[in-house]
């Protein structure tokens, strides 16, 4: 029997700008995203958002709360189910390093939040990041 995979995902605010990776991997494989990969066995959910965030982009970050839990469902041609994903999100606010792409990521870098509707495909993660924006936004 399958499971859902639990994730963990960063909405890292600098200023006005917001971090996004281009994933390296399937799903959405080139896709602009948050920061984010799975837990591991016996690691806490925000820890494993901090070490996703550092091994993708190098970047250190202060968790701010937590901004929603998304079921990432992804269906084939055919309507099966080949991958789900329990995704917890946080939002951030960066504390060090430049990002550069590492682990996962094909790419990472800040971009200006008026820049993320024309980056992000997913509509959940677009929906994500401007509910993280309203909360925390500048932090």
């Amino acid at each position: 029997m399958n499971a859902p995979v639990p994730t963990a995902g960063v909405v890292c605010f600098r200023g006005d700008e917001v971090l996004l990776i281009k994933r390296g991997k399937a799903p959405r494989l080139g896709q602009w995203s948050i920061p984010g990969g799975r837990i591991e066995w016996g690691e806490a959910a925000i820890a494993a958002a901090r070490r996703e965030l550092l091994e993708e982009t190098g970047v250190e970050a202060e968790i701010l709360a937590l901004v929603d839990v998304v079921d990432g469902v992804f269906v084939n041609d055919l309507g099966k189910v080949e991958r789900h994903y329990i995704m917890i999100d946080y939002a951030a606010r960066w504390m060090s390093g430049e990002p550069v792409a590492g682990d996962d990521a094909a790419d990472a870098r800040f971009v200006r939040m008026g820049e993320v509707d024309a980056m992000v495909e997913w509509p959940e993660t677009r929906r994500v990041i401007h509910e993280a924006w309203s909360r925390f936004g500048g932090a």
